[in-house]
């Protein structure tokens, strides 16, 4: 499917919308208006939990949040529902910060617990607030209106909520297709890699939490003055549960999933309330039991969602290539010769044990260094410490003559300093593309309002020119625009070498890259490494292929049991009596 195939589709999809208020009945219209609402919080469900990983339960306590304060609002103050919306947002916003700074650093089932903990919390609250009207609630709550004319009827209404949802699905679209998005994306890949390429992982995770809840801020909005009247009940823990629902049921990593699982959910219930009262007299026992078991064999079936299947039928759409000629500016290497790496002492222990004892070494600019050891002579311990994946416990770290001991990651890649990881760390579902273009991410600078609005379409031109070129460079452009779960282990390794190469690095650190190569893609790689020292690179890697290794660089670092045990030539290292004892088996 191309681009124009596509934007016809959504414009014959938008010309139908706008026609089902005067073809539907008012029951359908005024359905459709609450699949809308329900959609725009499953929005920020998809964004939240499907691509960011962050379960909540407590989505249904921002609605209410956002319901109440506008009703609140316009009734106490007699003043227009567009204010009370700024209030309703503001209030929202504030609210999900303070609650995801309090909890986002949670982690595994801790964080969906404390969910719950404050969505019963906030539920609770409403009825105690003055003003709120207790559990009654507040009725006549004004309509919107636009200069006069007003959309309290239900078909009125339709437009305005459909309009915001087309939005909101737009700017997250957007986002995703962003710099900013690229790392919502790959939260799920872990928080050594995000902090490697230079990302705060907390940063992100807050954005898409208050985002999320804005998006139910806003629908909260919607119902207050579609409905006229809010009380407690919408809001507690069950609603919750099925806005996560029509998350999953539509197609958790999709945004028009979002629209398909609330369309699902609320139909579904619509459906069951309808048909068990004639199998049955025990309707309203048996309803959530044939709820659950309906939504139960689609996830079984459709994993995916609804999307999933709706996917199969159509082609993909054609990737855009970019328009730049040329891509990011690079930064020059110091002169070939000069100190840039310098290790004193360093030290690491994990309780008793000594993961690196002391150990003292330096590599020059313009050289490839290799880091070898039997296992467990601490090398990828090493490795983590100069990029400060762990904290030492001791010892000196310099690069460039900087002081680095202790930087935070994302610090130390800003210095020019990217890795590999001895565990392939990519994001599977992503394409090639995007996990190379996630190593431009520090050069790079739009931030999410401006992926949003789509500002960032030059910068992304030049980046995904950048991204394709070291592609090239590793020998996979042809592969850009596939999922890089499709690719073997060996040509995931290549992969991160490109993705590290992508962040202009001035040292380049290779946890065993050569691991799942055949001899001809070691012999290529080898070639490219010699050919990245030629044009100024610096190299530091750990490898347990004494063939390769001793072929490829320039000076050796032996380490056994945390310790060093030489630093020189490959010659040097093959004749030393204790390298051959402790790595090499001994002499003959």
């Amino acid at each position: 499917m191309n681009l124009s195939t596509h934007r016809l589709t959504v414009g014959l999809a938008c010309l139908a919308l706008m026609l089902v208020p005067l073809l539907a009945s008012p029951f359908y219209v005024t359905l459709l208006n609450f699949i809308g609402i329900a959609a725009l919080v499953a929005l920020g469900l998809v964004l939240m939990t499907g691509l960011g990983g962050l379960t909540s339960f407590g989505q249904a306590a921002f609605v209410g949040i956002g319901a109440y304060a506008t009703a609140w609002f316009t009734l106490t103050t007699g003043l227009s529902p567009w204010l009370g919306l700024l209030l309703a947002l503001s209030a929202t916003g504030v609210i999900a910060a303070c609650l995801g700074a309090a909890t986002l650093r949670l982690g595994g089932h801790f964080l969906p617990l404390s969910t719950i903990a404050w969505g019963f919390a906030i539920y609770f609250l409403f009825p105690e607030i003055p003003g709120f009207g207790q559990h009654d609630g507040l009725k006549d709550i004004p309509a919107i209106s636009i200069a006069g004319f007003s959309f309290a009827e239900n078909r009125r209404v339709f437009y305005v909520i459909w309009l915001f949802l087309g939005a909101a699905i737009w700017l997250v679209s957007n986002l995703l297709n962003s710099r900013q998005g690229r790392a919502i994306r790959s939260l799920r890949g872990g928080a050594v890699m995000l902090a490697s390429l230079g990302v705060s992982l907390f940063r992100v995770r807050l954005t898409i939490f208050v985002i999320a809840a804005l998006l139910a801020g806003l629908g909260g909005w919607l119902y207050a003055h579609m409905t006229r009247f809010v009380s407690p009940s919408p809001f507690e823990i069950r609603p919750s549960i099925e806005f996560l629902l029509m998350a999953l049921a539509g197609g958790s990593a999709s945004v028009y999933g979002a629209v398909m699982g609330a369309g699902l959910v609320v139909l579904l219930k619509n459906w069951i309330q309808d048909i068990l009262p004639h199998l049955t007299t025990n309707a309203g026992q048996l309803e959530i039991v044939a709820y659950s078991v309906m939504l139960v064999l689609l996830l079984q079936y459709a994993r995916g969602g609804l999307m999933s299947l709706i996917l199969r039928a159509f082609p993909q759409r054609e990737p855009v290539r970019p328009a730049a000629s040329h891509g990011l500016p690079h930064r020059a290497p110091p002169p070939a010769g000069t100190p840039l790496l310098e290790i004193v002492g360093a030290t690491k222990r994990f309780g008793g044990l000594v993961a690196v004892n002391d150990v003292s070494f330096g590599m020059q600019s313009g050289e490839i260094l290799g880091l070898i050891g039997p296992n467990g002579a601490g090398k990828s311990t090493m490795f983590n410490l100069i990029t400060g994946a762990l904290p030492s416990d001791g010892g000196s770290f310099r690069f460039m003559g900087e002081e680095i001991t202790n930087l935070s990651q994302a610090r130390i890649a800003g210095l020019g300093i990217a890795r590999t990881f001895q565990h392939v760390k990519l994001r599977p579902g992503m394409t090639l593309l995007d996990n190379v273009l996630m190593g431009t991410y520090l050069r790079t600078s739009t931030g999410f309002l401006g992926g949003a609005l789509r500002l960032d379409r030059v910068e992304e031109a030049t980046a995904t020119r950048e991204a394709l070129d070291q592609l090239a460079r590793v020998g996979l452009a042809d592969q850009a625009y596939e999922k890089a779960g499709n690719l073997a282990l060996g040509h995931q390794r290549v992969l991160e070498v490109a993705r590290a190469l992508a962040s202009d690095p001035i040292l380049l650190v290779l946890d065993e890259p050569a691991a799942g190569l055949r001899k001809g893609e070691k012999e290529a790689l080898a070639r490219q490494l010699r050919e990245l020292r030629d044009q100024g690179m610096s190299i530091l890697l750990v490898e347990h292929d004494m063939e390769f290794v001793m072929g490829l660089v320039d000076r050796l670092v032996v380490m056994n049991f945390g310790s060093k045990l030489m630093e020189g030539t490959p010659e040097a290292a093959r004749s030393n009596p204790l390298v051959q004892e402790a790595y090499l088996g001994g002499q003959a």
